[in-house]
């Protein structure tokens, strides 16, 4: 039985993120920052049509961005993430069959195989989620993961569409939109894949469609031949409803202003090691090593260049905060060396297993009360906001901590930031 398949795609996620409690900037040039407020990430349609350009440092166009009233905000992760979670949590509540492929996008595999009935769905989804959530999403339907990636593009782009966009099933009409696509922008492409069929005048994603398949095994490998038959609608990759099991956690960030002192750096390791090991209990994780990395700024050329960083195995893998922060301190201790000036510190939790499947060291007793310890504190700052409770080891005021200059309130994860009405 054939099978359909849909991309829901959150519209400019972040910056629709930012609208939904500024309902003002509605209809106004928005962009949001990456860390430390760098380059440009995330911008509103109405950005775009002013020629601001992705990835483009913020320092280079401030006052451009002044003039044309352009809104700017800071990455605000937490708001992101929440705002992901809840819509990916009604997406689940209407299809059984759900992948979620990134922050806003998520594979769906509809039932059966009419395309009337999986575009009034799609309608459905749309509008709950715009409902439930007050994001806008759009949603490409097609008979292959691949397929549908393109018709979401034609959702995304053509606002004749109304956000929803069925690729045609008579082969004629889907040729003629593949004639029209860049080989380069077909899922699983890349840039070096690209400059490879170029070479051999392969520049069109219809071109990719009607490769010999034997040709295509040994240019591009197996994805090559398999993305060739996505195109053609035949299904070669399936739905992955649980996510691949990760091998590595990774907490770090670049420094506000260069970081001299150990104390500033011990703070900074305390903090990405915490955040970390949160990450590790969400997933019902243990570690069992963690690496400390430091690294001064590659572009200050008149500053001694220093980038180290340390590996530790812990004798008992585990998620106890406490103990990982020991342990990456320890490592700090190691690599870090007097006078220089520090752009960046960041810690990697590896050996990853299931918690509770590994067979613990006979000769270490493990932290007392542990387990219930850090399910208490997760879930006091799950409720009251992030950093309710943290250790003394993070520091208090982290004058290092990244730059968020425009950052928006956490107003769906802190207590302490909700807006407040006043009546007179």
């Amino acid at each position: 039985m054939a099978k359909l398949f849909a991309l829901i795609d959150c519209n400019n996620f972040y910056v629709s993120c930012e609208r939904l409690f500024r309902p003002e900037l509605h209809g106004r040039p928005v962009v949001v920052l990456s860390n430390n407020d760098g380059c440009i990430i995330a911008r509103s349609n109405e950005a775009k049509a002013l020629g601001i350009a992705m990835a483009t440092p913020y320092f280079k166009v401030r006052e451009e961005l002044q003039r044309r009233g352009v809104t700017v905000f800071s990455s605000n992760y937490a708001l992101y993430g929440d705002l992901s979670q809840r819509v990916m949590t009604t997406l689940r509540e209407m299809e059984p069959r759900v992948e979620v492929y990134s922050i806003d996008e998520a594979f769906v595999s509809l039932a059966g195989s009419d395309t009337c009935a999986g575009a009034e769905q799609a309608a459905r989804i749309r509008e709950r989620i715009a409902r439930h959530v007050g994001i806008t999403v759009s949603i490409g339907i097609g008979p292959s993961k691949t397929l549908a990636k393109i018709a979401n593009r034609i959702a995304k782009k053509e606002a004749c569409r109304r956000g929803i966009f069925v690729f045609p099933a008579e082969p004629d009409k889907g040729d003629m939109l593949l004639a029209d696509l860049d080989v380069g922008e077909v899922w699983g492409i890349g840039r070096r894949s690209r400059a490879k069929l170029a070479r051999h005048g392969m520049t069109t994603a219809l071109q990719l469609k009607k490769a010999d398949q034997q040709w295509l095994g040994k240019q591009l490998t197996v994805t090559g031949a398999r993305t060739a038959l996505e195109l053609a609608g035949i299904s070669c990759i399936n739905l992955e409803q649980a996510p691949p099991a990760r091998r590595s956690i990774l907490s770090s960030r670049s420094f506000k202003r260069p970081v001299r002192s150990l104390v500033e750096l011990k703070e900074a390791v305390a903090t990405y090691t915490a955040r970390a090991a949160v990450k590790l209990r969400g997933q019902e994780l243990t570690s069992g090593a963690l690496q400390v990395f430091i690294a001064t700024s590659r572009f200050a050329k008149d500053q001694p260049a220093h980038a180290d960083s340390r590996t530790i195995t812990l004798p008992i893998a585990t998620c106890h905060t406490p103990t990982l922060i020991s342990s990456a301190l320890q490592a700090l201790a190691t690599i870090y060396r007097p006078g220089l000036r520090y752009q960046k510190a960041g810690v990697m939790l590896t050996d990853l297993g299931s918690r509770g499947r590994r067979q613990a060291n006979l000769f270490m007793r493990p932290a007392p009360q542990g387990p219930a310890l850090m399910s208490a504190l997760d879930q006091i700052n799950r409720r009251w906001g992030r950093n309710t409770l943290h250790y003394g080891a993070e520091g208090i005021g982290k004058p290092w901590s990244m730059r968020r200059d425009f950052k928006s309130p956490a107003y769906t994860t802190s207590w302490q930031e909700l807006p407040v009405a006043h009546c007179r």
